[in-house]
């Protein structure tokens, strides 16, 4: 699927495309495993808990061209947290930006996939990421560049819920809301958990919806692994104009891998070989619904 346009209607959405986005985001998890434990290093719960949006995103949501990633109608993507770009490299992979098979240089010396984005060196790489917080002002200042130009072009930008600590995450929120940037739509990783523990154990955010709402954005509440959820409200999303837009997502840290779901301990830890071999058949169970799926193009 080379070419990917956002689709105009979620209405009726099949349960053909709902399996399609599920198959999709199971395959980005076991790029995720992969590339992890052949690099021994990078971050494992966040990646796996984001791959439904990512599929959501990619597969469905997002005018983008893997062929053309400079095509200037596309729609731009930022990482504000950075350090879960194992997840956005391997959803570009599987695209068509690059080669799968390069995820395995993943942080290795002269590798373009690096432990946080670096922009132009990636095609489809739409920002440099790193210091937390940094993500979101660079993605606002794409929606302020876009509504000035006049631009049909939408940006979405994700944060961690942990990354909600940085001061600058607020400053950007409440730029955007004075601003009245319809065309930025802003998704939190809404997984409770960060490097020191469970957020509302560090830093207490409720009530979230309350505050984000406070600051002039229309929030949306989902289940971050609902496909059919996500494209609604993406498509809600779509409909808001003259405010911004936050996707509220709660997701499962680790998603996927029972022994990692919900762990504070895998937010900055990559598998070892044997724990690799656990998760891909954890994955591939799921995937395959117990080995009554063989091909999959049936």
């Amino acid at each position: 699927m080379p070419l990917i346009l956002r689709s105009e209607n979620s209405v009726g959405v099949t349960d053909e495309q709902v399996a399609y986005l599920e198959d999709k985001a199971n395959l980005i998890r076991e790029d995720i495993i992969k590339m992890l434990e052949e690099a021994g290093s990078g971050h494992s719960a966040g990646s796996l808990g984001t791959a439904d949006i990512f599929a959501t995103l990619y597969f469905h949501v997002m005018k983008h061209d893997p062929k053309n990633p400079d095509w200037e109608e596309r729609d731009r993507f930022v990482l504000s947290n950075a350090h879960i770009c194992p997840v956005l490299y391997a959803t570009l992979a599987e695209s068509g930006y690059f080669p799968v098979e390069e995820l395995m240089t993943l942080r290795k010396l002269g590798s373009r996939l690096q432990g946080h984005p670096h922009r132009g060196t990636v095609p489809g790489l739409e920002a440099s990421g790193g210091p937390l917080g940094q993500g979101i002002s660079i993605a606002v200042g794409m929606a302020v560049a876009g509504k000035m130009d006049g631009s049909m072009s939408g940006v979405y930008c994700m944060v961690g819920d942990g990354e909600m600590d940085e001061g600058q995450v607020w400053e950007a929120i409440m730029f955007a809301g004075k601003n009245r940037l319809h065309n930025f739509t802003l998704i939190i990783d809404r997984n409770n958990i960060q490097i020191d523990g469970f957020t509302e154990d560090v830093m207490p955010l409720e009530p979230l919806k309350d505050k984000l709402a406070s600051f002039g954005f229309h929030v949306i509440e989902v289940g971050g692994h609902d496909m059919r959820t996500l494209i609604e409200a993406f498509e809600e999303a779509r409909a808001v104009y003259e405010k911004p837009v936050v996707v509220l997502a709660h997701t499962i840290p680790g998603k996927g891998v029972d022994f990692m779901e919900f762990k504070p301990e895998w937010h900055g830890k990559p598998p070892n070989k044997e724990e690799a071999e656990k998760a891909l058949d954890e994955l591939d169970e799921l995937r395959s619904l117990g080995g009554k799926i063989t091909c999959e193009h049936e």
